[in-house]
């Protein structure tokens, strides 16, 4: 054998190991195959229909969610920043450039905002209930209709039961990335229905979502990581008795 044929023959030896190596962790090396799902979970290679299916199942079983990014609902804007599970939720939104944080332990709502929240909140709040307010976790009474207003951005099933929801026809739109990590989209409608990136590492989750309409864009992280839930301490508590202020 020549020594060109021997320079070829380990240097396709090295490339062919490293590509084992790297199919077998997260990724495929490119150059490695002309297979844009090898290596993955083959969700790649399902219809649309399939890996919204699969992609709904795997956040249903999933025990947590990081959820972050803009909601339009009702001609009003929320940023979004949440960590979710099914026993509570903790985190912030923002809405009309007024920011407020949302705690959850159980049936247990605790809102927590500064001085401009309760100021631009109808009622009897006044100097003294502000002063009283801010920067204090509130309790939200359950029959106030605030409690379900709020809640809502606090429930993992009922915010990804109606998040993860394509309009119209579905189809793929090919592989793509997020944040490192390979994806295959689906569209709704040629994307006016909306667009997911669903992960093809590991289980399928979804990764970035975009709503029809213009509606926002959340992204999906931390699925499956736990965190911690933590009663505010009394000093920093107020139960304000009675229906609190709308806002």
């Amino acid at each position: 054998m020549t020594a060109i044929a021997l320079g070829r023959t380990r240097r396709t030896t090295l490339l062919g190991a490293m590509c084992a190596l790297v199919v077998a962790g997260t990724g495929v090396l490119a150059g490695c195959s002309d297979d844009p799902d090898a290596g993955t979970n083959g969700v790649g290679k399902l219809s649309a229909a399939q890996i919204q299916s699969k992609t709904r199942a795997a956040a249903a079983a999933a025990e947590a969610v990081h959820l972050s990014g803009n909601v339009v609902t009702n001609g009003r804007t929320y940023k979004l920043d949440m960590r979710l599970k099914s026993e509570g939720a903790t985190g912030s939104v923002t809405s009309n450039g007024v920011a407020f944080g949302l705690l959850r332990i159980g049936e247990q709502l605790y809102l927590k905002a500064g001085a401009g929240f309760w100021n631009h909140a109808d009622g009897d709040t006044g100097k003294g209930s502000v002063s009283k307010l801010d920067g204090k976790y509130v309790k939200v009474p359950q029959r106030d209709p605030a409690y379900r207003k709020f809640s809502g951005f606090t429930d993992m099933d009922v915010l990804l039961g109606g998040l993860l929801t394509l309009h119209g026809s579905l189809a793929t739109d090919g592989h793509h990335e997020q944040s490192g990590t390979r994806t295959i989209r689906i569209t709704g409608d040629k994307g006016s229905g909306g667009t997911l990136d669903v992960s093809l590492q590991g289980k399928p989750y979804p990764l970035r979502l975009e709503r029809a309409g213009g509606a926002g864009t959340i992204a999906f992280s931390s699925w499956g990581e736990d965190f911690a839930l933590n009663e505010p301490k009394k000093t920093e508590t107020v139960d304000y008795g009675k229906q609190l202020p709308t806002s």
